[in-house]
């Protein structure tokens, strides 16, 4: 099977921890989010153009965060216009961002980025709660055996 996201091909890291069953891999966790992404966990001031074949829009540091829950390593951010910063996994040498897809063509380049921190991410309530949120809708989901 292939994916989109970038950094896919490489991305074999094992998970450090077990409260997710069945998310042994990025893959398997691209693939459960890609049922939870929705509206409710997108940027508010992205959601008016959320939509399901634009899913990982408005999704990186809570998914970023997430991914490094369970897999370890540092989330790292790309700068982007407006000074926000798009947030991506590094996992030993392995670099990948479950949420590249929202940029269309747009090439990123991943590399030599500052890391980012939930402290200061989560300093905003409404993104501490869509995090919240969304590890709630992952831990559901792999309760019921991957569906939802």
């Amino acid at each position: 099977m292939s994916y989109r996201f970038y950094g896919w091909e490489n991305a074999t890291v094992p998970a450090i921890s077990d409260t997710y069953k069945g998310i042994m891999t990025p893959q398997d966790l691209y693939d459960a989010l890609s049922v939870i992404w929705c509206a409710d966990t997108c940027a508010p001031r992205m959601r008016d153009n959320w939509t399901k074949e634009n899913m990982t829009l408005g999704q990186c540091s809570i998914t970023a965060f997430l991914a490094q829950d369970i897999f370890g390593g540092t989330v790292k951010g790309i700068l982007r216009d407006g000074g926000n910063f798009h947030c991506y996994n590094v996992v030993g040498d392995v670099v990948f961002d479950l949420t590249s897809e929202q940029f269309g063509d747009e090439v990123l380049v991943y590399g030599d980025d500052p890391v980012q921190y939930r402290e200061v991410h989560f300093a905003k309530e409404e993104k501490k709660v869509r995090y919240e949120y969304l590890k709630a809708q992952l831990a559901e989901y792999c309760s019921k055996g991957g569906s939802q």
